[in-house]
């Protein structure tokens, strides 16, 4: 089994050694350790530090991503099986954050219903801030009206 230090994991992941250890420290990945105490990476962590990276990227938080990753088995390299059950668990999270994601690019010039009636089509949609009463922040990127 190959192993990869942490400059070289740092490296090749486009993760800081810094990350890493915060990482390993919250339970999101493990190390083994050398005698001397040096952290050796399986290869195939490249892949749950991935996952880890891009995750955070799209808005998830750490115990989402933690909850997640102990969904991988601990004993042995995950197969595509396992990457594959945890994809479909994680499918309708997604969908619905790209749902928001797609809302907010669509209608971040016009009237989100955050409140603020600063612009002229608040008034239509808006008015006198109704959506206040469905909830706080920006009601129609977070919880849109049902379509009609």
């Amino acid at each position: 089994m190959e192993t990869l230090t942490i400059g070289e994991m740092a490296a090749r992941s486009g993760v800081a050694a810094s990350a890493l250890r915060y990482y390993e420290r919250e339970g999101l990945l493990h190390a083994a350790r050398t005698g001397g105490n040096q952290r050796r990476y399986e290869r195939a962590d490249l892949r749950r530090i991935a996952f880890i990276k891009i995750a955070q990227q799209v808005g998830i938080s750490l115990d989402e991503i933690r909850e997640a990753l102990a969904e991988l088995p601990e004993n042995r390299t995950p197969t595509k099986a396992d990457w594959s059950r945890l994809s479909s668990h994680w499918r309708h999270r997604l969908e619905e954050r790209i749902a928001v994601m797609v809302r907010l690019r669509d209608q971040l010039t016009g009237c989100i219903g955050c409140g603020c009636l600063s612009l002229q089509r608040c008034t239509l949609i808006n008015p006198r801030d109704r959506l206040a009463a469905r909830g706080t922040g920006p009601q129609m990127i977070i919880n849109p009206p049902a379509p009609e």
